[in-house]
């Protein structure tokens, strides 16, 4: 996947002489939590929008250049780190700088999102499942196992949870009977978390606690 096509240069960054009330303005046009700010040509940081409502209006940036955020990717970092960039964070921009640290241009969430949107992951048609297990007993190897040996197929999965020492692992598998893998994966001692109409496991118990309570009304 080409980034590099995603680049956006055609906005020039704010230089750090200008005064605080033009930058606001800038903000007011545009949709950005964020803004590159260069001095010569070299980047600074990124001024959040946040704060350049705090700042007087009368003074230049410079007098906040404290304020500055530095985070940046480079030029060749591949979409998967460009989107870790922007959940850490937490900006809707991320400029980008070259192996010499020369400003190119930034990329916006949305672009890299539609990367995303791209993967088999998404695209493809297929079944989502969630699991978890142990932070130690869990293993990437075993879950395709279990999922290969079901005539199935990874279409994509990520560690989306760990808390209290357990891991919750999120996959795409392709269409096939998603209720012998889920059972397949609670012989593995996998706890199953998402819900699945064809799950015939909770089915029957549903179906036993029925029965059971029924017989204890008797």
């Amino acid at each position: 996947m080409k980034t590099n096509l995603y680049i956006v240069n055609d906005i020039a960054p704010i230089e750090i002489s200008i005064k605080v009330r033009d930058a606001q303005l800038l903000f007011n046009e545009l949709t950005y939590t964020h803004f590159p700010v260069v001095k010569d040509k070299v980047y600074l940081g990124c001024v959040s929008e946040a704060d350049i409502r705090c700042f007087e209006t009368e003074k230049t940036l410079e007098a906040y250049q404290y304020a500055l955020e530095g985070f940046f990717v480079r030029r060749e970092n591949n979409w998967l780190d460009i989107l870790e960039a922007f959940a850490q964070k937490k900006s809707n921009i991320m400029p980008v700088l070259d192996d010499n640290n020369t400003y190119q241009g930034f990329f916006e969430l949305g672009d890299i999102m539609h990367q995303f949107n791209e993967t088999p992951f998404l695209s493809e048609p297929g079944n989502i499942l969630i699991v978890e297990k142990g932070i130690l007993d869990y293993s990437f190897s075993e879950i395709a196992q279990i999922i290969e040996s079901n005539n199935a197929k990874v279409l994509g999965l990520f560690i989306s949870n760990m808390e209290n020492d357990v891991a919750q692992i999120t996959l795409k598998i392709s269409d096939s009977d998603i209720n012998n893998i889920v059972q397949t994966f609670r012989r593995y001692s996998y706890n199953i978390v998402s819900k699945h109409h064809e799950d015939t496991f909770l089915s029957n118990l549903k179906e036993r606690s029925r029965y059971l309570e029924k017989y204890l009304n008797i």
